[in-house]
């Protein structure tokens, strides 16, 4: 088996990527071909944004599975387009609106499996008629909690199994001195590169009776930092042991970190900035396994209401938890594994 992670992203600072999305995996293509030849790969596994390794497994003839590393985000009939960060409507009229955007979501796909379809030409292979990209028809690993997927009729192939977590080594840290609750501040490692939420956080959180923890994960602040007597900032820590002491979780709203969280059971409150953080916002107030503030609203004062609010909210703390029993029981990791297995085996998945 051959897991591909992103083999069309050589540079981020020009060639392939300077040429668009398809025409990088059109180049990366030979590329992951040879290094199947190479492995003798009998399956592939592929995220959803690596097209390189989809169209080299269909070349060589090998069955490939498509890792969905966060909600769904094809739409279905009365849902919001995805990353809009929309709830799910509740009535006939809101389900209404949202269909009414179907021609505009239908025209952006059909654009993207044209740009595919003249890649696949140019490399020998047919054309597609589906507007799925280039997802697996044989298997679709969505790796999320079935709990913050919107109501859907799902095809067989697509498999929603939950979170698969991983995370970089880090060394321990310790907790602020005290004994109030424990609140977890994790911005993300990509977005706010000016640490808005971080001093946002550590302002706000300054009155309250609570010990915050907080990480600026690995990029330095370009100027000082709050210091305020109940708080601990480190540069790197790990989530899975500072979550599992955490009461609650602030965070940017990055897909990882949200699952790590609820995989432990802790609630979350999500400042979403950018991109998909907005959709797993959406999400987690969905399921009520936690708050989200809009990205105007990330301030002092609104972070400490609804952190206060979140800590006695006894209904996100026993929503959490549910979702962590279901990991518990469910273990993702192995589900798909066993699905991968099935697919190598039998070519198809029952």
């Amino acid at each position: 088996m051959v897991f591909h992670p992103a083999p069309e992203f050589p540079d981020l600072r020009g060639g392939p990527l300077a040429a668009g999305f398809y025409a990088a995996a059109e180049r990366a293509t030979p590329q992951t071909v040879d290094q199947l030849e190479r492995s003798g790969a009998e399956i592939v596994v592929t995220d959803i944004l690596t097209v390189a390794p989809a169209l080299a497994a269909e070349l060589r003839g090998l069955p490939y599975a498509t890792l969905v590393p966060h909600p769904f985000p094809l739409p279905a009939s009365g849902h919001p387009p995805f990353s809009l960060g929309a709830r799910l409507p509740e009535t006939a009229l809101g389900r209404l609106v949202w269909r009414s955007l179907a021609p505009a979501v239908r025209k952006g796909l059909i654009a993207g499996r044209e740009d595919l379809n003249r890649i696949r030409h140019r490399l020998g292979l047919p054309p597609r008629s589906s507007l799925d990209g280039a997802l697996s028809r044989e298997l679709v690993l969505v790796g999320t909690f079935p709990q913050l997927e919107y109501p859907r009729p799902w095809p067989g192939h697509v498999k929603v199994v939950g979170p698969l977590i991983w995370e970089p080594p880090a060394k321990p840290v310790c907790d602020p001195p005290g004994e109030g609750p424990l609140v977890l501040v994790a911005p993300s490692t990509s977005q706010d590169p000016d640490h808005r939420l971080l001093c946002a956080a550590l302002k706000g959180l300054a009155g309250l009776p609570i010990r915050v923890l907080a990480t600026w994960n690995g990029r330095p602040p370009k100027q000082p930092l709050p210091d305020p007597a109940n708080a601990v900032v480190v540069p790197w820590l790990s989530y899975r042991e500072t979550m599992a002491r955490a009461q609650l979780v602030v965070c940017h709203g990055g897909h990882g970190t949200v699952a790590r969280a609820l995989s432990l059971g802790r609630p979350v409150v999500v400042c979403p900035v950018a991109g998909d953080m907005f959709e797993n916002g959406a999400r987690v107030a969905f399921a009520g396994v936690g708050a989200r503030l809009p990205r105007r609203l990330i301030a002092a004062r609104p972070l400490r209401d609804l952190v206060a609010s979140g800590l006695a909210d006894r209904r996100l703390f026993s929503r959490a938890a549910a979702l962590k029993e279901w990991y518990a029981r469910s273990n993702p990791p192995a589900q798909a594994a066993y699905l991968v297995e099935a697919l190598a085996g039998k070519g198809r998945v029952a």
